[in-house]
């Protein structure tokens, strides 16, 4: 019942189907259960999930749940719930060592992006999606049965492994965990949370024996801490009888260990902590207050949850709308109630990021304002905004109640097993928000804040860059700060009161004057008076969503370069100036209740529209786009906030290591061009000028004329077609514009740098093989196919036989734009020592691919997945409309369609041995290596 809303730009992810069930919708009721969904406990205590679910067609998310992490490691034990999720992938009783990626590798499942697990502090959980043919689910479910009970612990595979994972621990190493380490024992003070981080410390993981490991299993990977989950296009009856072959003989441990919740005590006094590193980039404020969770039983329960998400909704609405000011108080700032990190403790927390040159100023303005909500309370318009948000997100979730994916659902059946969250299903969710939000009073949400703020257990810490010229606070000045706050009285805000006509004048419509349709493809072609092209697709994939995108040739490349910063920004600036007569926050509070987003963007080549809306909202996206051509707005306030956190931003970002390497190489590969991307300095962001940036947009959006549309989704055009002749049929065309190629090039022949920051010892790899081609469909699809080879050979080679990195990429691709070209990377991190021989290594695999070709095995591998991945694309409204612009820009045959899919059919070993040697010369690329300083 984790519910979130629009202006957190989440989806709710509940469903239900409860086919004519009468539910009780008394507050004084049981929360029911969701009668969709099959549920038993083996007697061995296991427990088990299975609901049928259509979306994604025959596939099938299984989850295996283990009520374990590491705050129940022993002493000696540091790190090992985590590492038992790797040695999960690393040998079982039906797997020997990698056999079991290997076989999901030929069925279509990707290591990483698919198959997947985490461990966290009080759990561990394994994900697997795979396809729901009878044999793959009886596969998969002794995959689940081997990671719950049969894994091997070969001591051999735990020496390759200890690499990999304290890889990963050299990931996590870096300014924000020295922080972590500093103010942790601090505000988890009297907590075992203080002292057991997941990942581990690095005497542990490199010392530990196998008996160890074995100890941390076999105490706390047993049936009563288990859950087996299963949502998908299955057979409920089948798959519960599968899950009792598989888990029935499992056994519990003789004299098992308690699983005893770990919790975290209570404070009377505040506990305070300030640390700071020279290799952190931004200020971060947070104050927690602490309370005890409360189980959630009842409908009266269920019904303080949506006070709960209002409160918080409005707080957060009031905090955005001071960063409209000219002078903003903070870079961001929210709150919001939910676990602290224990599960028998919530904390309604505050967090701010404060400018570096005020730091008190940002901390002061958070607290006054949560000062202004307990002693006034919000206004009757804020709380109408946030009920229609909150109702907006349950009634568009359940009128995609049968199109809801699976990978959604199961979430909330991990939590329902981890933290007891209630699972009615979204029937019972929609019908009791509808019966029971209306009669929310605001003296309702005004009295949360006298619940959640509270003298005693008060958590307060800051973190920030430690550098001269910011002036860190103490302990002192934060309670002191805290305090003054407490004491103040910041006065009422004043009720204000909006229109809710987005437009005034209504535009001269134009008319269609050309139809056709494209029967292959089911899309409509629509010519308007204006010239404008508009394609639709109607589909029946969602029930109430349509994309909208809109395309034309240009964007940034027609800036000068005396004009390319404010170029770079206007889109930035006019979408937080707001448009015709509401200013940004304004437009947010008359959009309440309407599911519509719309963005302008002006990329390099190329401007447009990204969007989306209900089919009922198709008009008020139809009416942003005509606002966003003809009256936008000139906002000063607007843009000097945005200038200002920008620059606060800037200030610090090139501490980061990370931020550094890539701005570095970034202007490596582009060889200096101001164009080629880079982190902008606050010199280029002096060169950012307001009436040049609206001056350049208004030239790339003149009128709709110049564009081509697509609507894809749940589109009527009898509903459509009116409004399209509307909105977007006014205005003449002007000149027609191709982007020009500005001359951005990567440097030639043999490159190797070395780029020195940051003080952990990790370093940073990325090889890129560039240069001129000529460009076929082909070729780019071969360079793809390439890319997910090498993937499979340099995580075997680099990270399983070396144990050299935690992970390890390619990717290869072609374009036409600004010249035919193609790029190949392979990037990875690792430890500086390690840094040549694992580059000799990528240069191995990609050597072995040019003189040996690639085995039929993973050329199998790639297919599978590619096939597996089609079959999903073809079935969603996103897939539709990026195929559609592709064939429309670059002229494609719509009869060809579906090339891809004969493509993949017709790919062969020879195919990706010959682009191998054509493309990637090992002896002339690009290198760029990160390494600590010296």
């Amino acid at each position: 019942m984790k519910i979130v809303q629009k202006h957190l730009l989440l989806v709710i992810v509940f469903f239900v189907a409860l086919q004519g069930h009468t539910q009780d919708l008394s507050l004084d009721e049981k929360i029911p259960f969701d009668p969709s969904i099959r549920t038993g406990t083996l007697k061995n205590g296991l427990k088990y999930f299975i609901k049928k679910n259509s979306k994604p067609e025959e596939r099938v998310e299984l989850r295996l749940v283990v009520n374990a992490g590491s705050v129940l490691e022993d002493d000696d034990q540091r790190g090992l719930a985590h590492f038992t999720e790797h040695m999960a992938f690393n040998g079982s009783a039906h797997f020997a060592k990698n056999e079991l990626v290997n076989y999901l590798q030929s069925v279509g499942v990707k290591f990483g992006a698919h198959l997947n697990a985490y461990t966290s502090f009080d759990e561990t959980v394994y994900i697997l999606p795979i396809p729901s043919d009878d044999e793959i689910m009886d596969k998969g479910l002794t995959i689940l049965e081997d990671w719950g009970r049969h894994l091997l612990f070969e001591p051999e595979e735990i020496e390759k492994e200890r690499g990999v994972v304290i890889e990963e621990w050299r990931l996590g190493q870096g300014a924000q965990m020295r922080m972590i380490q500093d103010y942790l024992p601090i505000i988890f003070k009297g907590s075992k949370y203080a002292e057991r981080l997941p990942i581990g410390t690095k005497e542990t993981l490199e010392t530990f024996q196998p008996e160890t490991i074995k100890r941390f299993y076999h105490d706390w990977y047993r049936p009563d801490l288990m859950a087996v989950i299963a949502v998908g296009d299955i057979d409920v009856d089948k798959m519960e009888s599968m899950i009792k072959k598989h888990f029935t003989k499992f056994k519990n441990p003789k004299n098992e260990r308690p699983r005893v919740d770990v919790g975290v005590p209570d404070n009377k006094e505040p506990l305070v902590a300030v640390a700071s590193d020279k290799e952190a980039t931004n200020i971060i404020f947070n104050i927690m207050y602490k309370s005890d969770v409360e189980e959630v039983v009842t409908g009266n329960d269920y019904r303080k949850g949506l006070i709960q998400m209002l409160f918080s909704s409005m707080v957060n609405q009031r905090l955005r709308d001071l960063l409209q000011e000219a002078n903003p108080p903070y870079l961001y700032a929210s709150t919001s109630i939910g676990p602290f990190i224990a599960r028998s403790k919530n904390a309604f927390s505050c967090v701010v990021v404060p400018k570096p040159d005020d730091i008190e100023g940002g901390v002061r303005t958070l607290m006054n304002e949560i000062k202004r909500v307990e002693l006034h309370g919000f206004t009757a318009s804020e709380l109408k905004t946030e009920k229609l948000n909150l109702m907006e997100g349950y009634e568009r979730a359940y009128k995609e109640r049968d199109k809801t994916e699976s990978e959604s659902l199961v979430g909330e059946l991990v939590r329902h097993f981890l933290e007891k969250e209630p699972v009615p299903g979204i029937e019972y969710e929609y019908e009791f928000t509808k019966k029971y939000l209306e009669g929310i009073t605001v003296e309702e949400v005004n009295a949360i804040i006298g619940q959640q703020i509270t003298e005693e257990n008060r958590v307060v810490y800051l973190t920030a860059p430690e550098k001269e010229e910011v002036k860190m606070p103490t302990t002192t000045d934060l309670l002191a700060w805290v305090k003054a706050s407490d004491e103040s009285t910041p006065e009422a805000l004043v009720e204000t009161n909006l229109s809710d006509q987005l437009i005034e004048d209504e535009p001269a419509p134009g008319r269609v004057v050309e139809k056709s349709t494209i029967d292959d493809i089911g899309v409509t072609s629509i010519k308007l008076s204006n010239g404008a092209q508009v394609f639709i697709k109607s589909t029946d994939y969602k029930n109430d969503e349509v994309q909208f995108l809109a395309y034309r040739k240009g964007g940034i490349s027609l800036a000068e370069d005396e004009e390319y910063w404010s170029a770079s920004f206007a889109t930035n600036i006019v979408g937080l100036s707001g448009v015709g007569a509401f200013s940004y926050t304004d437009l947010q509070k008359v959009l309440a209740g309407k599911s519509v987003g719309l963005q302008p963007y002006i990329g390099d080549y190329e401007e447009g529209f990204r969007g989306s809306a209900a089919p009922k909202d198709l008009e008020t996206m139809l009416q942003l786009t005509y606002l966003y051509f003809t009256e936008i707005r000139k906002d000063e306030s607007a843009f000097q906030s945005l200038m200002q956190r920008n620059r606060a931003f800037l200030a610090n970002v090139m501490s980061d290591p990370n931020y550094y390497y890539q701005d570095k190489m970034a202007k490596i590969l582009a060889q200096g061009n101001m164009r080629g991307g880079g982190i902008p300095t606050i010199a280029d962001l002096e060169r950012v000028d307001m009436d040049q940036a609206l001056a350049f947009y208004q030239g790339r959006f003149s009128s709709p004329a110049d564009f081509t549309f697509w609507f894809v989704g749940n589109v009527d055009e009898a509903v459509l077609v009116p409004l399209v002749e509307k909105y977007l049929g006014t205005g003449a065309p002007t000149k027609e514009e191709a982007w020009i190629d500005r001359g951005v090039r990567p440097p030639s022949g043999m490159v190797s740098e070395k780029v020195y920051k940051g003080s952990e010892p990790k370093s940073s790899v990325n090889m890129v093989f560039t240069g001129e081609m000529d460009y076929s469909r082909e070729e780019s699809y071969y360079l793809r196919c390439l890319s997910e080879i090498l993937d499979i050979r340099l995580i075997e080679i680099l990270r399983e036989e070396k144990g050299g990195v935690y992970g390890v990429g390619a990717s290869g691709s072609a374009s036409k734009v600004p010249y035919e070209n193609f790029e190949f990377t392979i990037s990875f991190p690792c430890g500086p020592d390690n840094v040549e021989d694992l580059v000799a290594s990528a240069l191995g695999a990609v050597t072995e691919i040019q003189e040996q070709g690639v085995s039929e095995e993973n050329l199998n591998k790639i297919k599978e997945a590619q096939r597996r991945d089609q079959e999903l694309h073809w079935k969603t409204n996103n897939y539709w409309m990026n195929v559609l612009k592709t064939y429309h820009v670059n002229d494609y045959d719509y009869k060809e369609v579906t090339w891809l899919d004969q493509r993949i059919e017709d790919l062969t070993a020879e195919d990706l041995q010959r682009v191998a040697k054509k493309y990637l010369d090992t002896k002339s690329y690009i290198q760029v290596v990160l390494y600590p300083e010296e």
